[in-house]
């Protein structure tokens, strides 16, 4: 599988362009599914559930399941896992695109927007590819600068970067 993050500052972008990188790339043939990392805590679960009840009961993981989906969750009840951990539970895929995760070492492209009030990330990450913007970036980068409103062209530097372009 190959790895591909997306960065940057909160209220960038980041979502929005992940949301039509994954539609793009399914669209072009190739298999996709996603990280999203948050800061915050997350439980899809509500107190009173049967998968609540099973979750508190001390279950290590507990499998939603329906006729179209199922969700694993995983209680881990200690620090919070590496993105390897993370990237080890995926069904293989071409390529897993990646929310967050900033600091890590794989390749990302910045999303960077002016009014997020941020400097850019990329200087200080040899690992940032390329900087996606819909504006005038404030200083000169060593990497391509691509419009984040061309999702095809965001797509096709990421596929080319990787190898994986059709």
């Amino acid at each position: 599988m190959k790895i591909y993050g997306v960065i940057g500052w909160k209220n960038a972008g980041k979502t929005g362009l992940m949301e039509r990188l994954v539609a793009e790339i399914a669209g072009r043939g190739l298999t996709v599914s996603t990280v999203k990392h948050v800061h915050h805590d997350v439980d899809l679960d509500q107190p009173g559930k049967d998968t609540f009840r099973h979750r508190q009961a001390g279950a290590s993981e507990v499998v939603l399941a329906s006729a179209h989906r199922f969700a694993l969750m995983r209680e881990h009840r200690g620090p919070e896992p590496e993105l390897t951990q993370v990237l080890a539970r995926l069904a293989p895929v071409d390529l897993v695109l990646v929310e967050g995760y900033k600091r890590d070492a794989h390749r990302k492209v910045e999303v960077w927007r002016a009014e997020t009030g941020h400097p850019l990330i990329q200087p200080g990450d040899p690992l940032v590819r390329a900087v996606a913007t819909d504006t005038a970036l404030p200083q000169d980068v060593a990497v391509p600068v691509l419009d984040l409103n061309d999702t095809a062209a965001v797509a096709d530097f990421i596929l080319r970067d990787l190898g994986l372009a059709l």
